[in-house]
């Protein structure tokens, strides 16, 4: 399992990315730009990703949430959150367990992390995943992290997730990898995670896996 604080690894706004993904060249030679105007592109896509599940919330769709990063301050009163203080999270499925993991906790799970399309990816580049090919429950094997070792968003969902829940989560580059690249993901990228939790303990528990 890699650390996503420190090592490299659909739906909303598609007509918006088709018009900002267009291929470019550069003036000197035909190479082309993979990710042009990718500050802008990301930046437009999670501003009106957040509109629009504000507007889903309002009208009672539970399939959608609006997050605030763990690490702020939840006192709306003294607090303005901007939209890039949160994540925004498509429940795919939701679990039966009680009660969620917490920062210094353990969390076994299964996951895909992907980018906005881009030149060459059309679905999103997958910069991770765990596991090989389509997911397949009966096969994969969970990954352990430490709550504390991931990205601000990837941390603050796992905070918000029962055991069981499968979730699509949408990180603003701000609760990511931020204005710093790695080898395989930009800077200024919002990452799309696919979550599935399937256990987490203390870390001064033995928790028996087989799964």
């Amino acid at each position: 399992m890699m650390n996503f604080k420190h090592t490299p690894v659909f739906a909303f706004s598609l007509l918006l990315l088709a018009a900002t993904a267009l291929t470019s060249c550069s003036e000197s030679d035909d190479t082309v730009e993979e990710f042009p105007d990718w500050e802008a592109t990301n930046t437009a896509y999670f501003s009106n990703l957040y509109t629009t599940t504000q507007s889903l919330i309002a009208s009672g769709n539970t399939s959608w949430k609006i997050i605030r990063s763990w690490s702020l301050i939840e006192d709306d009163e003294y607090f303005t959150a901007d939209p890039e203080d949160n994540i925004i999270v498509e429940v795919l499925e939701e679990g039966t367990g009680e009660g969620c993991p917490i920062y210094t906790d353990y969390a076994w799970v299964h996951y895909k992390g992907s980018l906005l399309p881009s030149v060459s990816y059309p679905e999103g580049y997958v910069f991770d995943q765990s596991y090989y090919g389509d997911f397949n429950e009966a096969t994969a094997l969970p990954t352990s992290l430490l709550v504390s070792s991931v990205v601000d968003g990837f941390s603050t969902a796992l905070q918000n997730m029962h055991i069981g829940d499968y979730w699509r989560v949408y990180i603003p580059y701000q609760l990511g990898y931020g204005t710093d690249a790695t080898d395989a993901i930009p800077a200024y990228s919002t990452l799309i995670f696919e979550i599935r939790l399937v256990a987490y303990a203390r870390p001064d528990v033995d928790l028996p896996v087989t799964w």
